[in-house]
């Protein structure tokens, strides 16, 4: 299959803009979302225990949320994307391990998640119209933590 310079374009700039992503969430610059998501873009992680939500009101929830985590590190790879002209769809994965504070020291544990995206072009840029997570595994995820 050959791609044409569009093409290559299109996946080098989805792939830059899930990279960014997981770059400000470890940076916990979370107020830089915004510039990643369109106005109206939906967040559902509630596979990991987190809220289907706004960009706006996941903000407020990752600047209290993350805060029991004082390491931690997303690794996105195994990116798929299939573009249809201005709108694209993805599937990503995350290999991410975490350090949580626990009475005597801390804890850390790894989860694997999909990344399930829609983007959308605007204004001669890719932005997430959707970015829902799909929990795949975890090692030695603390029981507090689990979703119900």
């Amino acid at each position: 299959m050959t791609l044409s310079l569009q093409e290559i374009s299109d996946r080098l700039e989805l792939q830059d803009l899930v990279t960014r992503y997981a770059d400000i969430i470890d940076r916990k610059a979370f107020a830089e979302l915004s510039t990643l998501f369109t106005d109206n873009a939906v967040i559902d992680y509630e596979a990991t225990g987190a809220p289907k939500c706004s960009v706006q009101e996941m903000v407020t929830f990752l600047n209290e949320a993350m805060s029991l985590f004082p390491n931690h590190q997303h690794l996105v790879s195994n990116t798929q994307f299939k573009v249809n002209g201005d709108t694209a769809t993805g599937r990503v994965m995350c290999f991410n391990p975490m350090e949580m504070a626990v009475e005597g020291g801390t804890q850390t544990f790894i989860l694997g998640i999909w990344y399930v995206d829609e983007f959308v072009r605007v204004d001669d840029r890719w932005l997430f119209a959707s970015r829902k997570q799909e929990a795949s595994w975890n090692l030695n995820f603390p029981d507090e933590l689990r979703p119900n």
